[in-house]
């Protein structure tokens, strides 16, 4: 019986799983497996140095919004910031007049809200150039100029040529000698100013985003120069700066 008893415990101790590993000598502690031995923690649960503190090659830059402004990209500064020579952007808000590192307004360039001297000089000056654009203010600064001049030379003249007026039989009259140096700077005037009173006409054509043969309109009698009024008011568009020609 004992034998019996004694095979049943040995196939019974035989079913039992074995430890991991090669087996130990009966009667000796088993060691633990050698999964169960405490690992150390990944490489990546270590701490990281903080943002921007990376040493070496690795070292990342610091995010755009910390970035003084003088290192920002070319071509982000603001339209009047950007170097001599380049064009308004399309579709830009208009009246903005590009302007010189003195802050002055280039001649090719419009100047919006001109005062009645600068309108003027601008209008000699561009005596025949009709590239470009020319403001509201230009234009009618100048168109104001222009009638009350001829009509303070009107006065003038009429008042010089009472002194030794002829009167005739039939009602006509002859201007005094005092008429003749008036009637001269009428001459002028007139046949100086076609030009460049065509030329600003084109510009502010071109600031409207109009092409600048619409001024050929004026040749029907009354309703081309009421049209061209009409067109003169209105105020300036982004699509004008296609016209613009910058030189130095």
């Amino acid at each position: 019986m004992s034998d019996a008893r004694d095979d049943e415990q040995g196939r019974a101790e035989g079913q039992q799983p074995q430890p991991y590993g090669p087996p130990q000598p009966h009667g000796e502690p088993q060691r633990p497996p050698a999964y169960s031995q405490p690992q150390q923690p990944p490489a990546y649960s270590q701490p990281q140095q903080p943002y921007g503190q990376q040493p070496g090659y690795g070292q990342q830059p610091q995010p755009y919004a910390q970035q003084p402004y003088a290192q920002q990209p070319y071509g982000q500064q603001p339209y009047s910031q950007q170097p001599y020579g380049q064009q308004q952007p399309f579709g830009a808000p208009p009246g903005v007049s590009p302007r010189l590192a003195d802050g002055s307004v280039p001649l090719w360039a419009p100047l919006y809200g001109a005062g009645p001297i600068d309108s003027v000089k601008r209008f000699f000056r561009k005596y025949a150039d009709f590239s470009g654009r020319a403001s509201r203010s230009e234009y009618w600064w100048v168109a104001l100029a222009t009638v009350v001049v001829w009509f303070g030379l009107g006065l003038l003249s009429l008042l010089a040529a009472l002194p030794g007026m002829e009167v005739h039989a039939d009602g006509s009259s002859d201007p005094g000698p005092g008429f003749y140096p008036f009637a001269l700077v009428f001459t002028v005037l007139f046949f100086g100013t076609i030009v460049p009173y065509l030329a600003i006409g084109v510009r502010r054509l071109h600031d409207v985003d109009l092409s600048g043969w619409l001024l050929l309109i004026n040749l029907f009698p009354y309703l081309g120069g009421i049209a061209l009024t009409v067109l003169a008011i209105l105020g300036p568009k982004p699509g004008g700066a296609r016209f613009d020609r910058p030189r130095p």
